[in-house]
Formats: structure tokens, sequence, C-alpha cells
């Protein structure tokens, strides 16, 4: 009456594994799946806040270079408009005559705003005059024999000393006191 091949072809398929054993291993499976999960998207979070602070710390490097590449660019053009500063002071020093006197407030004029733009840069003259001696700021150009003054006190400037933001860009050439040397109380020779 039945054929056996009738009979198989109209079969239910059986579940894959109804026992506790194979559902415990399939939620096994999926809590590790899920936990694999979780550990994969926390090292993706960290990656991603590694390569946040990266960009940032790259951002600031940045930032910081172009800000020192400006003023370095800024100190080569004030350093060479030292000397027009320095001609300026001359011809303003030299010419007292009351004839020469409108064209000295036109010098003077030039030489105040060209001052006052350099100065807003961050330009500064070095204050050299009664001063004590500092390598770093200031070239002494003469030692004078000086018993009026402390050892080491610039009595004079010769050339203006200038700093440009926080780094000298032409120290201060000055005149220095030294004390003189004491003379000796016994002559060469006497016995």
């Amino acid at each position: 009456m039945f054929d056996s091949d009738d009979a198989r072809d109209n079969q239910i398929p059986a579940p894959d594994d109804p026992s506790p054993e194979g559902s415990a291993a399939a939620s096994t499976d999926a809590s590790d799946a899920l936990e694999q999960f979780r550990r994969d998207r926390e090292d993706l979070t960290r990656s991603l806040q590694r390569l946040q602070a990266d960009f940032d710390n790259y951002r600031k490097r940045i930032d910081r270079d172009r800000a020192a590449e400006s003023a370095r660019s800024i100190a080569l053009v004030v350093e060479q408009l030292l000397p027009v500063l320095d001609g300026f002071e001359r011809a303003l020093a030299a010419h007292t005559d009351p004839a020469y006197q409108d064209y000295r407030k036109g010098f003077d004029l030039i030489y105040r705003r060209l001052w006052e733009s350099l100065a807003r840069l961050g330009l500064e003259r070095i204050d050299a005059t009664g001063k004590s001696f500092d390598p770093h700021i200031h070239q002494a150009v003469e030692r004078v024999d000086s018993a009026d003054h402390a050892d080491g006190t610039v009595l004079a400037e010769m050339q203006a000393g200038y700093r440009f933001r926080d780094r000298v860009l032409r120290p201060a050439m000055v005149r220095v006191a030294v004390h003189p040397a004491p003379q000796s109380t016994s002559k060469r020779g006497d016995h």
C-alpha cells in the first residue's frame, strides 16, 4: 500500500536538534558572538579616540609651527629695518639748525610712525645705559677705566640694541666701566 519512496517524501522534517544540549550550545554561540562584537566595538572606539587625539595633536603642532614661522618671517623683516631706524636717529640728531626745522618735523613724523608700527609687532629697544653689562643683550666695544662707577656698568650706548618679542635681534653696542688695576707699590728692580 505505501511505497517506501512515498513515505520518505511525505515525512515531516525533524528540527535540527530539539534536545536541551543543542539550545544551550546555540545560546553559548550567540553569547560568544555578542561578546566578540562588544570587544570589537570597544577596540574600534579606542582606535577612533587615539586617532582623534593624534589628529588634535597634529593640528596643534601645525598651528604652533605656523605661528613660529610667521614670527621668524616678521623678525627677518624687522631686522632689515633696524638700519633704517638708525639712519633716522642719526638724521634727527645731526640737524638742529632752525633752517631745517620743517624737514626735521617730517623726518620725526616718519620715524615715530615707523617706530610705532614696529613696536606693535613686538620690537622693543634694549635699555642699556646705567645698567649692569649683560653679554646676552650687550656687546662691549670699549672698556673705560672708571673708579666712579661699579665694575661692569654700561656707561654709554654706541648703537641701540633691539629685542623682538623674547629674542635679541641685535645686541646694544656699549662702553663699559672697569675698575683700574691697582698700582704696584714696589718698583721692579728695587731690592
